[in-house]
């Protein structure tokens, strides 16, 4: 049986849509997003810094987690996937720069990046059988890279 056969006979990989918690945590990540792009414009200009500093560290663990799935994919599929195991450095390595930029630089790179991340695994993860999973993924990419973008305009 091949690694796809395998992927696709996954029950939750021919899941109409991802598990109800799924959707429901990643919505609940999207709060810090939201918040703190809120915030950023929000608060008394001295504040103003930490809440930068905050939403961007943030976004900066999101965009390395999204890295993060693909090493676990390609750990899954036990051989060598260079796709996976490549593509899966590449967001923590932009993360660690989105997060030492300047906010106003920094919430940009991180804000392209999430929705990089994004047409990234339009590609993987259909080959992985996970098509189900990118409405989902786009929802949230497309709010936490808005978000982060108006943060930026804030700074």
């Amino acid at each position: 049986m091949s690694v796809a056969t395998t992927h696709l006979s996954h029950p939750a990989a021919l899941a109409a849509e991802p598990p109800r918690l799924a959707r429901q945590l990643g919505a609940a990540g999207l709060i810090p997003f939201v918040l703190g792009a809120a915030l950023i414009w929000l608060v008394y200009p001295e504040a103003q810094p930490y809440v930068t500093a905050a939403t961007a560290g943030y976004a900066g663990c999101i965009v390395a987690f999204l890295g993060g799935i693909h090493w676990g994919l390609a750990m899954r599929a036990g051989h060598n996937e260079p796709a996976h195991f490549g593509w899966s450095v590449v967001p923590p390595l932009v993360a660690a720069l989105g997060v030492m930029m300047p906010p106003y630089a920094g919430l940009v790179l991180l804000g392209a990046m999430l929705l990089v991340c994004y047409a990234v695994d339009r590609k993987l993860l259909a080959e992985q059988g996970l098509n189900a999973w990118l409405t989902l993924r786009f929802r949230l990419s497309a709010v936490a890279g808005l978000s982060c973008f108006i943060g930026a305009a804030g700074t």
